[in-house]
């Protein structure tokens, strides 16, 4: 048991010793109270309370490959090791090209290797992710990770253990940032986001985007708030329609300011920073094919219009988000 003392002042007289009380005085906050001074109350058992991080934002530069792959920079593990990671919103998991991986795709890139991590563990589950252009397998672990200076512990990461085919191979990255919602990650794993938005390292719950064209430098992707040198005006905000891809409702399709009637009663879309594709309904592919003077391949698919004539012949298309008219525009 601990005990606190409170000391009494005595006075050493002939006759003997004479308790003399100290006098109650004021405090300092009553003090200041009375000239007009409030200290705001804080309670002293903070002091005692884990570390925290402070909560910060950050933008992080990304690299642009030929206006279809944008990437940037992260570390993982003590001491850090390095990683370039594609951010993709059309994805949820983080991975990276591992030491247990050998097939051609993992031991081109720059590989995690677990040994060398002090902070690295595993419970050896495994998985495996399909994208659209290749899949992969891999083990499931733990690590530090670092974006931008934003420091996660504990941040679920996938090491990968065969990466077949040769769209990896060519692959400018490292591996995949995921930035879609929890419930499309493999593994039942936390995205990198959330486990931001959980550990209370963000000022705004929020992260955007900047992408450049002509393959032009400054793009970027901002954790924690907006690059407000990154545009004019007002943003506009539309509501998220289904918590699995960033998915948004269009109610609206215009060709040169033309109104097609496409979507006029609603589509659904995904907002992918992964991909330089632009989709559409299926019903509407021929008008669009059309009207951008495109033909279909021999797959049925729309053929690829030369570079030297693509600026003449496409027209700007417009999307219609929430009632509010935004361009796509052409390269």
């Amino acid at each position: 048991m601990k005990w606190l003392f409170v000391a009494l002042a005595c006075v050493a007289l002939s006759e003997g010793f004479v308790r003399i009380p100290l006098k109650k005085t004021k405090s300092i906050r009553s003090r200041l109270r009375e000239h007009g001074v409030h200290l705001p109350y804080t309670d002293p058992a903070l002091k005692y309370e884990p570390y925290r991080s402070l909560a910060s934002s950050v933008i992080q530069p990304l690299n642009n490959y030929a206006d279809t792959t944008y990437y940037g920079p992260i570390t993982a593990g003590t001491p850090p090791q390095s990683f370039q990671v594609l951010f993709d919103t059309g994805s949820a998991n983080l991975w990276v090209d591992s030491t247990y991986c050998n097939t051609q795709a993992c031991v081109s890139h720059t590989q995690f290797n677990p040994k060398e991590s002090s902070t690295y563990y595993s419970n050896g589950e495994t998985f495996y992710l399909p994208y659209g252009a290749g899949s992969l397998n891999g083990v499931f672990g733990y690590d530090m990770v670092n974006v931008g200076g934003i420091v996660i512990k504990d941040q679920q990461i996938g090491l990968s253990t065969s990466e077949p085919g040769e769209n990896w191979v060519v692959a400018p990255f490292d591996g995949i940032l995921g930035l879609s919602y929890p419930s499309i990650a493999a593994g039942g794993q936390t995205p990198v986001m959330d486990s931001m938005m959980q550990d209370n390292l963000l000022q705004q719950d929020i992260f955007a985007f900047y992408l450049t064209a002509n393959e032009a430098e400054g793009s970027e992707v901002a954790f924690g708030g907006v690059d407000t040198s990154k545009y004019q005006g007002q943003i506009y905000w539309t509501p998220v329609t289904a918590e699995t891809y960033w998915q948004i409702a269009i109610n609206g399709f215009l060709i040169n300011n033309q109104a097609t009637g496409w979507c006029s009663s609603g589509c659904q879309a995904i907002v992918d920073t992964g991909t330089s594709q632009l989709t559409c309904p299926q019903q509407y592919l021929g008008y669009l094919m059309q009207s951008i003077g495109a033909q279909a391949n021999q797959n049925g698919g729309p053929m690829n219009i030369e570079r030297c004539s693509y600026d003449a012949v496409q027209p700007n298309s417009y999307f219609s988000i929430s009632s509010n008219t935004r361009t796509r525009g052409h390269k």
